[in-house]
Parts: structure tokens; C-alpha cells; sequence
């Protein structure tokens, strides 16, 4: 692809060299450039792009794309100057990917909690109706079954456009994907036509350091967001629900306190068979009794979201009805279910004292024969996030049962310790297990049907990082192995 080409649709100033080069690859990591690419420089945080130009010309950049003054004494490169070259990196990926968005419905989900939920559920009813189907989140990527790990929740514009055009190429016609205050305050979302976006809830999170000043910058993000969508889902329980809307054109709600476009009534939570969930009765663009498959009441905002979201897609009623009680997110409150003779075993991500207290406060509301809790602390983090999350297990669980989560560099009972401290704030019993596969094995071997089993901390993750080296670690396989062999 030429430079004229690449750069279509973008502003920019020629400081040198010519536009008719052919480009062979685009980079923004100076790390990444091979003879013939494109050198986006980006200012982060931590680094400026800007200042390893002379390391991407040595490696063979052909053209650079930059947002300062430069001075590139070298012939032959290209350099073209740019207002912003984040926004100037999202077209250029575009660009470079051919356009794949102009091939799909792009749908967006943001704020503080329940995006990673939201779009699962959403993902589940289309392809419940029978459209192939693109995910970009938190957990990773999918194009139709297909994972792809990702760095963030929201990648880099870049990353954002090569999962487009895999989608496009792989046939999916619908794309969810979270939508992340940092993708929004860093343009990694810049120049998307948002078909659709839906807002969850909003509470003071990502504050600080590297992330936003205050809560009215991070709330500022959320809501420029919809300023690239043209209909808009709003939780209108949530206080600043209302204001997330005030750039969309058009405006779909949802509630659980009272009448909108999709609201509910009756809700409770259900647990039997190989269920756990919620029930209620959803009424306005669906009406319908609706079961969700997974727990926490929580969950119906989420579930009225997605219902709206695909109904506004195509979705038939019954579409929404299996979608959602077929709901299954891997490592969030996930039911174990070949488990389920030995009782239920869920597998949750929660790894601090929030989201501990939130799995757990949840399962409870199931009022279970007895509730347990496995869980460790990571190593080289905060002494006191483990402090807090074995008052939170202590608070809600009948038994505790430590084990290893993903040490690093320190010793298991180096961290145990602090868990300790926590746990007998409430004098909840409590034992240690090292290894957390035979931690597993044992609680398989003594639970009993009406019993709760809660696998905290790793979630959807496959490795246990220990002394430097990640092993191969699963959860679910261990379950599965020893339900097979028992």
C-alpha cells in the first residue's frame, strides 16, 4: 500500500520524502519496525515514540508519522506530521486493514461494571439466532469460537482494526466489544461508528497514576463515548445514566425500579438441577419469563442491556429467552457443571476484597447447606490487598481453604500470613493446602449436593506463575479429570 493511500482521509503536513513509497507493515512500537514500515510515534504515559526515531530509521522505516517537530537528517524517509497521531493511527489502521468495519455491525459496551457480562450475553442470544459473531474484551478476543488473546480490555486501535478485518474475512456480522475509558481518552476507538452503545453503571474506579485525574475525567470518558454512537442503551437506574445519553441520537432504557422501552419485575434468584441463576419477568420490546444462567441479581441490568441491545439487532424474543439462560463466561461465576454430583463448583476472577465480597455476598443469597472458599494471593502485589480479601472470605464463607494462587517470587506462606490475619478478624475455619490441584481433589472428595464450592482468584486463567517460570494451570481441567476418573 502506498503512503498517499495509508494516509487517506487523515490531515497532515509532508515535512519530507515523498508519498508514493509502498509500505509494508505499520508499527508504533519502534521494537516492532522491519525495512519498509510505517513508524507511528505515540506519546504514552511512560514514553514518547518520538524519541526512538533514530532507532526506527536504523531497522528501516520508510515513512514516519508524527505529532511533533522533528528533525530527520537521514534522505529517503518519509515524515509527515500529524495533529494527534493516535486519532492518525486509528485511520491508518483502517486503512491498512481495508475498512473491515464498513463489513460489520459494530456494537460498544461501557462502564465500571458489567461489560465483560453484558457482552457475553449479548454474543450468546446472536448466535443463539444464528449470526457469526466477533467479541473483543476483557477475556480475550473471539471471531465466532475462535479465541485470540489480547492485552487489554480495549486494544490498541491497531489490534482493534486487524480483529475487525479477521472478523469481516471469517464472515461474523455483529461485533461486541467493551469499551474502556482508556480507549476513549487514548483514541484507540477514534474514527468507529458505533451502531449501538450500551451503558452499564458507573462508580469512582481507574483513578490515578497513569489513568485519569479525577471521577469527572473518567466520567468525562464514559460519556464521550457516545458521542461515535447512534443509538444508545442506558441503564437509567444508574445516576449518571441519563447524562451517558445526552450525545446520542437516539435513546433506548432499561430499568429494574420502574417502566422503560425493557424493564423487569419479579426477580429472584433460582437455583436448581445444573442452574444458577436468575428469574424474572422482562416486559416492553420483550416480553417474556426470563431465566439467567448465571448467578447474582445484579445480573438482570446486564441482561435487560443485552435483551434491548438484540432485540434493536434482529433478535427474536425466544432468541433472547435461550440466549441468556445459556449464558456461560469463562472464569466469571462460571458453573462447573460436571461437578454438580459432587455439589456446585463455581470459578470466579475475584482477586481483591471488592470482588471477593461481591462473589461471595452473591452465592450466599443461595443460602447454601454450607459455602467454601478456595482462594491464595498473588505474589509481589500489595500486603494489604490480602489482608482485606480474607476478611471479605471470612465474612461470607463457612470454611476457607488456602492455597497457592500465582506466588512469583515469594513464598506461599510468606503471603498466607497476611491472609491469616484477615480471615480471623471473623474466625472463620480455615485450612492450608499448598498445592491447589490436590486443594481442588479434596474439596471434590468431601462436598455434598446443596453445598457451594467457590474457586476464587484465577478465573479464566490457564497458568500459575511461580520462581519466574508460568506452568500450564487450569481449574476446569482439574475438575473434569477427576469427575472422569471418579
Amino acid at each position: 500500500m502506498t503512503i498517499e493511500k495509508l494516509m487517506e482521509g487523515i490531515l497532515y503536513e509532508v515535512l519530507s520524502g515523498t508519498l508514493d513509497k509502498e509500505i509494508k507493515d505499520v508499527v508504533y512500537d519502534s521494537r516492532k519496525v522491519t525495512e519498509g514500515s510505517a513508524f507511528v510515534c505515540l506519546t504514552g504515559f511512560n514514553t514518547d515514540g518520538h524519541a526512538y526515531i533514530d532507532s526506527a530509521i536504523e531497522k528501516g522505516a520508510a515513512l514516519l508519522v508524527v505529532e511533533k517537530d522533528v528533525d530527520v537528517k537521514k534522505e529517503g524517509v518519509t515524515v509527515l506530521k500529524v495533529v494527534n497521531s493516535r486519532v492518525a493511527l486509528s485511520k491508518i489502521a483502517a486503512n491498512y486493514f481495508d475498512n473491515p468495519a464498513d463489513k460489520l455491525v459494530i456494537v460498544g459496551v461501557t462502564g465500571t461494571k458489567g461489560k465483560t457480562t453484558t457482552t457475553h450475553m449479548c454474543k450468546s442470544i446472536m448466535e443463539v439466532s444464528g449470526v457469526k459473531v466477533g467479541m473483543i474484551g476483557t477475556i480475550g478476543a473471539y471471531v465466532g469460537n475462535e479465541y485470540i488473546e489480547t492485552k487489554n480490555t480495549t486494544p490498541e486501535s491497531f489490534e482493534i482494526q486487524g480483529l475487525f478485518k479477521k472478523m469481516a474475512d471469517a464472515g461474523c456480522k455483529v461485533v461486541f466489544m467493551e469499551v474502556s475509558s482508556q480507549a476513549v481518552k487514548l483514541d484507540r476507538i477514534a474514527g468507529i461508528h458505533f451502531a449501538i452503545g450500551a451503558f452499564t453503571n458507573l462508580s469512582p474506579d481507574h483513578i490515578g497514576p497513569g489513568e485519569h485525574e479525577d471521577f469527572e475525567e473518567y466520567k468525562n470518558c464514559k460519556k464521550a463515548f457516545f458521542k461515535q454512537v447512534e443509538t444508545a442503551v442506558i441503564n437509567v437506574d444508574d445516576e449518571y445514566g441519563l447524562e451517558m445519553a445526552e450525545y446520542a441520537p437516539n435513546l433506548r432504557t432499561v430499568s429494574v425500579k420502574g417502566e422503560a422501552y425493557l424493564y423487569a419485575t419479579d426477580i429472584k434468584n433460582t437455583w436448581e438441577d445444573d442452574i444458577i441463576g436468575v428469574s424474572f419477568l422482562m416486559h416492553g420490546d420483550v416480553n417474556k419469563d426470563i431465566t439467567i444462567g448465571i448467578p447474582g441479581i445484579h445480573n438482570v441490568d446486564n441482561a435487560l442491556i443485552a435483551a434491548e441491545v438484540t432485540h434493536l439487532l434482529g433478535a427474536d424474543d425466544s432468541d433472547i429467552v435461550n440466549g441468556l439462560i445459556n449464558i456461560h463466561i469463562k472464569g466469571r461465576t462460571q458453573l462447573v457443571k460436571e461437578a454438580l454430583p459432587k455439589g456446585t463448583f463455581i470459578i470466579d476472577y475475584a482477586h481483591n476484597a471488592i470482588s471477593t465480597e461481591s462473589v461471595l455476598s452473591t452465592l450466599r443469597a443461595y443460602n447454601p447447606k454450607k459455602l467454601t472458599v478456595l482462594f491464595g494471593g498473588g505474589g509481589n502485589k500489595p500486603v494489604a490487598r490480602r489482608h482485606d480479601m480474607g476478611e471479605a472470605a471470612s465474612r461470607f464463607a463457612d470454611y476457607i481453604i488456602l492455597t497457592e494462587d500465582n506466588p512469583r517470587f515469594e513464598e506461599i506462606d510468606d503471603i498466607n500470613k497476611s491472609i491469616i490475619e484477615g480471615i480471623k478478624e471473623h474466625d472463620c475455619p480455615y485450612e492450608v493446602i499448598y498445592d491447589r490441584k490436590e486443594a481442588i481433589e479434596h474439596l471434590l472428595d468431601i462436598s455434598k449436593p446443596g453445598e457451594i464450592v467457590a474457586l476464587i482468584g484465577k478465573g479464566h486463567e490457564t497458568y500459575q506463575e511461580v520462581k519466574g517460570v508460568k506452568r500450564h494451570f487450569s481449574e476446569e481441567e482439574v475438575i473434569k479429570e477427576y469427575m472422569k476418573n471418579h
